[in-house]
């Protein structure tokens, strides 16, 4: 059996590749009601740990308390080291966490969806999976090993955007002209928002360029509900939690004929005007639109060049906010199109990416990779980029090498990924990879690197870095000194 598994940040939605159709799975809860979600929320007693339906739950509970939205951690710049998460007391490994929660979507899937899994016996779950685009190596690697953990065979992985660009080739093909074959993917989900510029030529899918911005999402439009609920009630005595709980449904329910916002509290209800909301919230709507001149020029006389696009499209659990496609609009005119399910596009795209029925996805490498150099025997620091937005990912990876005599007794190589690079300088979110020591004087092999002093040198080995970056985006470092053969390697 073959899937699509949109990890979001605070809704999963699984969709199946079933014989030329594509379903979104529905999931039952105790009491009977039926979701085409499993939430992204995790809750517990301080012993019992459980997740999605149940948290909710049991987060009304008293000696219950949990975490939402906990995608966001795979962000961190520390994701790597796999910190400790604490759940209503009980702490566990971040990639312990994200594999407990697939478990439980696993068994979900299997046992409490409305269009169950039916699987022979042996017979594995083959998931193909998505990240945000702008997603680290770290974010990607412990994504993957999270659902194999979890027991999914996982097949695929590719960026959210070019999932759902599938979905729009799938649902709105007919749009797409010899003229017009380009097509701006706008991703607003609960915690992440992506752009991707995607060429849709019969056959194939080729990502021209993407960007982002990784604390935007539905998230905020929630806080932003909760400040004014508060604002108009005063002071509560309502659970913080469980009044953002509110909020985010009494936003969830809003349509294009919404006048006002009721939200329940505890002892009462507060009524808001749906246009002040509005309001409040177009500041981060416009941050959304200002991040697409990353990758689509302006045009003659226009804010962006819309010659070649056949349309913008709107999707991701974010994105159901009217003001949002009210605001691209004003902007993009009638080119706006809105999934009609836009939660689950990615997941639809992803179970048709699943079935290899869909184009083939050539993707880019989203970020910069490069290295902070010493200089002038430590006394500066330079950072040279290795691999760049531009970097196509093929199906049998890439390698890059550099080989040279050092000036320097010891490499300090400090890698990090960003979003771009100005001259020398990188730019936008800033996230370390891996930091190197290596001996290019052979004697110091046996040392204890870190106090010993970086020192101009001379006969030092010729020295090779090779950088190779597989078809999911995950980078890998070796570094060899080719006169012995003795080299130091980083993989995540």
């Amino acid at each position: 059996m073959r899937v699509g598994i949109d990890f979001g940040t605070t809704r999963t939605v699984v969709a199946v590749a079933d014989r030329g159709n594509f379903p979104v799975v529905s999931f039952e809860t105790e009491d009977g009601d039926v979701h085409d979600f499993f939430p992204s929320v995790a809750a517990s007693d301080g012993e019992r740990l459980v997740f999605g339906h149940e948290a909710l739950v049991r987060l009304d509970r008293e000696g219950w308390s949990g975490i939402r939205s906990f995608k966001r951690l795979l962000s961190r710049a520390d994701a790597a080291a796999r910190p400790n998460v604490d759940v209503g007391g009980v702490t566990l490994p971040l990639d312990q966490l994200l594999a407990a929660f697939l478990v439980a979507l696993k068994d979900a899937l299997l046992h409490r969806s409305t269009n169950p899994v039916q699987l022979a016996a042996g017979e594995p779950i083959e998931a193909f999976i998505a990240v945000p685009a702008r997603a680290s190596s770290a974010q990607r690697f412990l994504t993957i090993e999270a659902f194999r953990n979890a027991g999914f065979e996982v097949v695929g992985l590719m960026n959210e955007p070019s999932a759902a660009s599938i979905e729009y080739a799938h649902r709105f093909g007919k749009t797409l002209t010899a003229a017009r074959q380009q097509v701006l993917v706008y991703d607003m989900g609960g915690g992440t928002f992506d752009i991707s510029l995607v060429d849709m030529a019969e056959g194939e899918h080729t990502v021209l360029d993407n960007s982002g911005v990784n604390d935007l999402g539905g998230d905020d439009f929630d806080h932003l509900l909760l400040d004014l609920a508060v604002a108009a009630a005063g002071p509560q005595q309502t659970d913080p939690t469980v009044l953002l709980d509110r909020c985010r449904l009494a936003k969830e329910g809003l349509n294009p004929n919404s006048r006002r916002i009721t939200v329940d509290l505890d002892t009462e209800s507060v009524s808001i005007v749906t246009n002040d909301f509005y309001e409040a919230a177009a500041p981060l709507i416009e941050r959304s639109i200002e991040t697409i001149a990353d990758v689509l020029p302006a045009g003659d006389g226009e804010r962006f060049d819309t010659s070649r696009l056949a349309g913008v499209y709107v999707v991701g659990g974010g994105s159901d906010l009217p003001a949002v496609s009210r605001q691209l609009k004003d902007v993009f005119g009638r080119r706006v199109r809105r999934s009609a399910y836009a939660s689950g596009a990615t997941a639809v795209g992803l179970a048709i990416a699943a079935s290899q029925e869909g184009p083939r996805i050539m993707e880019r490498f989203s970020r910069t990779f490069g290295v902070f150099r010493e200089l002038d025997s430590g006394a500066d620091v330079a950072f040279d980029a290795i691999l760049t937005r531009d970097t196509p990912l093929r199906p049998d990876g890439g390698e890059w090498t550099r080989r040279y005599r050092p000036a320097h007794n010891i490499g300090h190589f400090r890698f990090a990924e960003c979003d771009r690079i100005d001259g020398q300088t990188p730019t936008g979110d800033l996230k370390p990879f891996a930091e190197l020591l290596f001996p290019f004087d052979p004697s110091l092999r046996d040392q204890d690197l870190k106090d010993v002093r970086v020192e101009r040198a001379a006969d030092m080995p010729l020295v090779e870095e090779r950088y190779r970056v597989d078809d999911t985006g995950i980078v890998s470092v070796r570094i060899t000194d080719l006169d012995s053969g003795w080299s130091r390697e980083h993989t995540l």
